[in-house]
């Protein structure tokens, strides 16, 4: 058996440096009370010696893990990523870590995930959107664990939220579509059981139809999984219905990409011939050609604000508050008039 080394201290950290261990203790948790010069030298010797603080010990001193839950969906899109790496980066300006899982769109695998992070003392919780059991909720209430919405916006919920009216954001967009002359729209929406942001863009479509005096029961609405290849499916599901959609609205860029891919086989010309719409306004949707008519949403300013929001939550006794951020319409190339 080879000799065990002792982990360096905080001692050892203060004795390298030449420095009191509450300098260190300062450098390491509030480094703008530290001089410059002197917070260079604890640096270094923190580094020269490899040494981790104890936060477990920090933990059950403050009765806090300075740990943050986040379960979203899906990582295998980009949908998610913009928003909580600023989430991330926001809770690392207060001292906190974040514990990503993913839920697959499954609530049972969510319900598990809330239990697990919980049981791990997750200080708070990030979930995406308000669908879930009640008794979901409840669990959370009474092992006191905050918990915030995100990605959706609901009025009169109780749950406090940081996110956008999906349902408003689509029914401006489905506003743009019918004022370019487009009557017969079809959807390609995500799944909606557990996912009340696909099911509320499919309501501001149809909202629309209403104000504009059409019928929104003839709305063809197909629902699959987010990806590229789902969203070729559905599309060409879609153009097989006679007569043909002049418009396809989809329920987030993915698809509408996927629709895109699906009419250049078919050598269907967008938006010539049908024009596509998508939702979220990620990298891909300027890439593709034609570049993709969508809905801008502000995924940065969402996570950086929903992590101060849940950061004040546990820190401070203010009301928790919900806030609805806006989002835009972005008209680019593959929405046109109908040809007839």
């Amino acid at each position: 058996m080879g000799k065990t080394t002792k982990a360096p201290t905080l001692d050892d950290v203060a004795k390298q440096a030449g420095v009191s261990t509450a300098t260190v203790s300062r450098c390491l948790n509030s480094p703008d009370r530290v001089i410059e010069k002197t917070k260079i030298r604890v640096l270094a010797a923190v580094d020269q010696l490899g040494y981790t603080p104890n936060f477990a010990a920090r933990a059950m001193a403050a009765k806090r893990s300075y740990t943050i839950g986040a379960i979203i969906p899906t990582m295998e899109n980009a949908i998610f990523a913009r928003g909580v790496q600023a989430f991330q980066d926001e809770l690392r300006e207060h001292g906190y870590t974040l514990l990503v899982s993913s839920s697959a769109y499954k609530p049972d695998m969510e319900k598990e995930q809330i239990r697990t992070l919980v049981a791990r003392g997750a200080d708070g919780l990030l979930l995406i959107g308000h669908e879930r059991e009640e008794q979901i909720y409840a669990y959370l209430e009474q092992h006191q664990v905050p918990v915030l919405i995100a990605w959706s916006y609901l009025p009169n919920i109780p749950q406090p939220s940081v996110g956008f009216n999906n349902r408003r954001a689509m029914f401006e967009l489905a506003k743009e579509v019918i004022r370019q002359g487009h009557r017969r729209i079809a959807i390609i929406s995500g799944l909606f059981e557990g996912n009340d942001r696909a099911l509320n863009r499919v309501r501001g479509v149809k909202d629309a139809f209403q104000e504009n005096g059409l019928q929104p029961d003839g709305i063809a609405v197909v629902q699959t999984d987010y990806e590229i290849e789902k969203g070729a499916n559905a599309f060409r599901k879609l153009m097989s219905q006679s007569p043909r959609p002049t418009a396809v609205m989809c329920g987030n860029d993915v698809l509408a990409v996927g629709a895109l891919r699906e009419a250049e086989r078919m050598g269907i010309t967008v938006p010539n011939q049908v024009s596509v719409t998508g939702f979220d306004d990620i990298e891909l949707a300027e890439i593709v050609n034609p570049k993709l008519t969508t809905v801008h949403v502000p995924h940065r300013e969402m996570g950086r604000m929903a992590a101060g929001e849940l950061v004040a939550m546990l820190e401070t006794d203010s009301e928790a508050r919900s806030i609805c951020i806006p989002t835009k319409i972005i008209i680019r190339g593959s929405l046109a008039r109908p040809a007839n």
